[in-house]
């Protein structure tokens, strides 16, 4: 974790005099959080809870989101969701390294290496249409350290798919299904396998669907014993959730 380690540091080089103990809090002066005006930064967060901050880009202006990326890459990686085109190109005409997932509408820059984990995270879709959402994830993953799968369209209409692709799954240290229509495959893969299943519903769906509260409630009242449920469309969400366990495996 950069602000851990930048953290180490300046508390090494204080103990050994190469730093006096005024240089030191002039170097503390942007923590815990970093003001901008329109954003504080929440520089500790990754000392808190072991994962830095994310950007929530929607809603914001491309001006803004730019501004955010170019004072957070200084402290390591960066990572936005639910990014769009013109946001997209707003940041990669200061920050040219970022790398867009127009599927997913993620944004990341990659400073360094990321530290790996061990293990790896499989995410799972009920049909071509979840991809957005599971994509999110994925990339989520990725930037949060640990290895991600995605096995697409295996939904209930098809289950024989399913099936193909459970050697796979049960090598996963956890398991995002994700899901609209009805949501019913969150409770077919939790009925099927002993990890951890977090259940992402998504507003995939004709007019019943509800723009994904249907699969919602059908997640939340999952006959498989051991099912959590995130928000609508919330794949960074159960993207957090899942690496945590993932990361209990590799401490």
């Amino acid at each position: 974790m950069a602000m851990q380690d930048a953290l180490k540091a300046l508390l090494t080089n204080i103990q050994n005099g190469s730093l006096d103990v005024d240089q030191g809090l002039d170097r503390l002066r942007d923590l815990p959080f970093l003001e901008m005006g329109h954003t504080k930064i929440d520089l500790h967060r990754a000392l808190r809870n072991g994962f830095p901050e994310v950007i929530y880009a929607e809603g914001k202006t491309p001006g803004q989101v730019a501004e955010i990326f170019v004072r957070m890459q200084d402290h390591g990686h960066v990572l936005a969701t639910r990014v769009s085109d013109e946001m997209a190109r707003h940041v990669a005409a200061v920050c040219p390294a970022v790398d867009y997932n127009p599927l997913g509408r993620t944004l990341a820059l990659v400073r360094g290496e990321i530290e790996r984990r061990d293990g790896e995270v499989a995410i799972v879709t009920a049909g071509t249409s979840d991809l957005p959402v599971a994509e999110e994830a994925r990339v989520t993953c990725e930037m949060l350290g640990a290895r991600a799968l995605v096995i697409a369209d295996v939904g209930v209409a098809g289950i024989h798919r399913l099936f193909d692709r459970l050697d796979a799954l049960r090598r996963a240290r956890a398991i995002i299904v994700v899901a609209g229509m009805e949501g019913a495959l969150a409770s077919v893969v939790g009925g099927l396998l002993p990890q951890p299943i977090i259940a992402v519903p998504t507003s995939v769906g004709y007019g019943a669907a509800l723009s994904g509260f249907t699969a919602l409630f059908g997640m939340l009242t999952s006959c498989a014993s051991g099912v959590t449920v995130v928000n609508i469309d919330n794949g960074f969400g159960a993207a957090c959730a899942a690496c945590k366990i993932n990361n209990l495996f590799s401490a």
